[in-house]
């Protein structure tokens, strides 16, 4: 029996991502070795009960001092030794690269880098790049380059991620395949009717500024002066690390102001894309985002930016729209659309599921990831 390791930042991530993947794994006869940085008992539990075997490793996930990141590399090395794996397949930007690099260490036959977004070093924003995001962007780039040469493959989710990460970075590597989507279980977001009224549009995601929860915001605050009956909902965790988060007092003048409904953090997000009619994500950039494939699935029309990742979703006209970046009236304008033409959410929201089953199904995306891993 072959063994692989799942290596991810967070046990979440593997829990909810990677659990069907996992179970695709193991039957097809491979040992599923999944590695997290922030393992509890609890979500050890988890996935072991999915039949995965949980090790704990060590990355800050934000942190820029190199010695440290050596330090937890070469611990790494030592795991991945210990295992001995026969395939390592790492996912988002530290597992990736340095992932990658203990693995060639540790001889590893199979190498495969998942690169699930550019984030936020390659994600434009509406004002001045800082100082200190420029360096980032560097060093992410330098470290790019050191490490996905090694890989055996380079998966993205979209096609202009390997345009903008290789290309213009002039990074070689031996193959790259676009995923297109790291897919769902179907049956998990089962397609209801949307509701034509009250008309309700839907916001999930962390609440970071470059997700487009600050336009998000704005936009909902002019469609309730003109149409009071409208709702809006706002469904993510604060991240409190990030300098571009979503402080919660600003927040919480929406919510006093009856503009926004927050429920906080929930554990069943299909209760409330089933209660909604219209999903949103003016995000500034994407891998290809998950929140947006369940939404499909459940049949919701998408409005969302015509940025790398999220213009993968919409067929512009057909099951949504795609606006300018940071365009508030833009999103009124389509918001409105919805309003003035409730017909248009069935209609949009039945081409969205139409898409979902044909390309989000997680059956189909395993298959592929499985082929990767075996080629």
């Amino acid at each position: 029996m072959k063994k692989i390791v799942l290596l991810n930042n967070i046990a979440r991530d593997i829990i909810i991502f990677r659990k069907h993947l996992i179970q695709y794994l193991i039957a097809h006869n491979y040992t599923v070795y999944a590695l997290a940085t922030d393992f509890t008992e609890e979500s050890k539990r988890e996935v072991k009960s999915l039949g995965a075997i949980p090790f704990s490793y060590s990355f800050a996930r934000g942190g820029l001092n190199p010695l440290a990141d050596l330090k937890n590399m070469l611990h790494l090395i030592r795991i991945l030794r210990k295992i001995q794996p026969d395939v390592v397949l790492s996912s988002f930007a530290k597992p990736v690269i340095f992932g990658t690099m203990a693995a060639k260490r540790a001889h590893v036959p199979k190498i495969i880098a998942m690169v699930e977004g550019l984030g936020f070093p390659f994600t434009e924003q509406p004002t001045k790049r800082t100082l200190k995001a420029k360096i980032v962007r560097r060093i992410q780039i330098f470290l790019y380059r050191l490490s996905l040469p090694l890989a055996d493959t380079v998966i993205f989710l979209n096609h202009d991620d390997p345009s903008d990460l290789l290309d213009k970075n002039h990074i070689k590597v031996k193959k790259t395949v676009v995923l297109g989507g790291i897919g769902l279980n179907l049956a998990d977001y089962p397609f209801t009717p949307a509701p034509e009224y009250p008309i309700s549009f839907i916001f999930v995601a962390r609440l970071l500024r470059e997700k487009g929860i600050f336009e998000f915001l704005q936009a909902a605050k002019q469609i309730k002066n003109k149409y009071p009956n409208t709702t809006f909902k706002v469904i993510g965790n604060f991240d409190y690390e990030n300098p571009g988060a979503l402080k919660k007092e600003e927040l919480q003048k929406y919510v006093q102001q009856d503009i926004i409904y927050y429920p906080g953090f929930v554990h069943d997000v299909n209760e409330y894309f089933a209660k909604s009619s219209v999903f949103v994500l003016p995000s500034y950039r994407e891998g290809l985002p998950r929140s947006t494939q369940e939404a499909m699935a459940i049949g919701r029309p998408i409005i969302t930016t015509d940025v790398p990742g999220c213009r993968e979703t919409v067929i512009d006209g057909q099951n949504g729209f795609l606006i300018p970046k940071w365009n508030v009236p833009a999103l009124v304008s389509a918001m409105e659309y919805f309003i003035l033409k409730p017909s248009e959410i069935t209609r949009m929201g039945l081409e969205s599921y139409q898409i979902a089953v044909e390309k989000f199904d997680g059956k189909k995306v395993n298959q592929k990831l499985l082929k990767i891993i075996q080629q």
